[in-house]
């Protein structure tokens, strides 16, 4: 089991396979999946995030052999846009879960978060008095900017975003393919926040739902991949709309290195370069530390055999 501090190598991952109408199974130290058109081996080894869709089969030693190599699996919907549950990520330690709630239940650390969060995607200086709420409201204006310039580039106007995943094939190809991107975006997402002993849960900006930090991260990049190449892939009016979406994000994906830029920017937000992480990941099945008694927070020795 890799330490917390080795696990930012994530960043020289591949993104993401996403996998439906298929049974995969262990293969010597790997998995393959096997359909319709015979068999593929996935290098499981390098892969960041396995998505299963509608119709797939995985054994317990494909699941095992996923989850020891660091990949994490997310059941998810048709075409990857619903999102069922996830695996659990590679580290054990909570030293930076401890750090990101922190953060996350105090007002002025909060805020101050979200205004680097906004910074990090618009030029514009913000004001010190501002409160989350106007935080809020200047990003929604900025965003709803995005997408009409984004539109505007093919001689459209931009009707805003309007759809539902319960009827989803009424809704415009625009908001179709868009929605498409971030789900792809935000599953690598997750797969890096769970990677470094975060929660996806603890959010800054969005609250309430057990994947608002997911959401928060993957608002730093929809205005440079989902939201331009959504639009221009749904202009072209391609057969497979959503396949389309998907494969030019995993393209883009590698080439903008995006994990790379994920698990820096995460650190960066959160001060995550500081932790120690106490080196308790080479004992998986190790409870870790009492509290009150050099527990996670202030160093010390593992009363793992007080447990047993």
């Amino acid at each position: 089991m890799k330490d917390l501090t080795i696990l930012p190598k994530i960043r020289d991952s591949i993104s993401y396979l996403y996998i439906e109408q298929g049974i995969i199974e262990q293969d010597d130290k790997s998995i393959s999946v096997f359909d319709e058109t015979g068999k593929t081996q996935i290098p499981i080894s390098s892969l960041t995030l396995l998505m299963l869709g509608p119709g797939t089969k995985i054994t317990h030693a494909a699941i095992k052999t996923t989850v020891e190599n660091g990949c994490l699996i997310a059941w998810t919907g048709e075409e990857s846009v619903r999102f069922y549950a996830s695996g659990s990520g590679e580290t054990r330690s909570s030293s930076a879960l401890y750090l990101q709630a922190k953060l996350a239940i105090n007002n002025e650390s909060r805020i101050e978060i979200a205004r680097k969060m906004y910074q990090k995607r618009f030029s514009d200086p913000l004001p010190k008095q501002l409160t989350l709420e106007q935080i809020r409201g200047k990003e929604g204006v900025r965003v709803r900017g995005i997408y009409h310039k984004e539109m505007e580039k093919y001689g459209l106007k931009w009707k805003g975003r309007d759809y539902d995943r319960k009827d989803w094939n009424k809704a415009d190809e625009y908001n179709r393919a868009i929605a498409a991107g971030n789900a792809c975006l935000y599953g690598i997402c997750h797969s890096a926040i769970v990677a470094l002993g975060l929660s996806p849960a603890l959010g800054f900006i969005h609250c309430g739902k057990q994947l608002s930090f997911v959401y928060d991260i993957g608002d730093l990049y929809k205005a440079e991949l989902t939201i331009p190449i959504g639009i221009e892939i749904a202009v072209n009016k391609p057969k497979d709309l959503e396949r389309t979406v998907r494969l030019r994000l995993r393209d883009e994906f590698k080439k903008q290195r995006i994990l790379s830029r994920i698990v820096e920017d995460i650190q960066e937000l959160l001060g995550l370069n500081e932790i120690n992480s106490k080196n308790f990941d080479t004992d998986p099945a190790a409870p870790g530390f009492l509290i009150g008694e050099n527990s996670v927070t202030a160093g010390g020795k593992n009363h793992g055999d007080h447990h047993s």
